[in-house]
């Protein structure tokens, strides 16, 4: 039974094997994303820090599409979907990211909420066809597919970096602060 922090986080195992450990520590960085967008209405998820033009509704849109794109898209091989499905990405790389402004902020809940249940079906679908080596579907233009254990470090990483951009805005919101 996972311990629950004061911010309703689950705390990584400390004596799990390497599956359970990474998957804690990205749940873990999922929660911590979680507790910074919590209770802001739409005014709270777009508002801007500095010169930066990011937002927490940006950075929701933003992980719900990089959920799908490496636990769907790379490692299983399937198709995108919607909202990103249409995107002409050629002509607008951060679709994600400005096209949130136009979102409710229940929808872009349920969008990243979604694309974070899909991923843990995913990530024990790939567990159980090959463990943390399973490779990716998908290629690079090298030949090259990641193993899950990449795939999983490298969402720890996204997330982590993400939750120190959604900290500062937060902070400009509302003046919580925390970890």
């Amino acid at each position: 039974m996972p311990v629950i922090d004061d911010h309703g986080r689950p705390e990584p195992p400390d004596r799990a094997g390497e599956a359970e450990t990474l998957q804690g520590f990205l749940d873990y960085q999922r929660a911590t994303f979680a507790w910074k967008t919590a209770g802001l209405d739409a005014a709270g998820l777009n508002t801007t820090v500095a010169a930066s033009s990011m937002t927490l509704g940006g950075m929701m849109k933003h992980l719900a599409l990089v959920e799908d794109y490496w636990f769907s898209q790379w490692l299983h091989d399937r198709d995108t979907l919607p909202p990103f499905d249409t995107v002409d990405w050629d002509a607008d790389a951060d679709w994600d990211w400005h096209s949130a402004t136009g979102d409710t902020p229940e929808d872009l809940r349920t969008l990243w909420q979604d694309a974070v249940d899909r991923s843990r079906d995913r990530v024990t679908e790939a567990l159980t066809q090959g463990g943390l080596d399973q490779l990716a579907v998908r290629k690079d233009k090298e030949g090259n597919s990641p193993n899950l254990r990449w795939i999983l470090c490298h969402m720890v990483e996204e997330y982590a970096r993400h939750n120190g951009h959604a900290d500062l805005i937060r902070e400009a919101v509302d003046g919580e602060t925390g970890e």
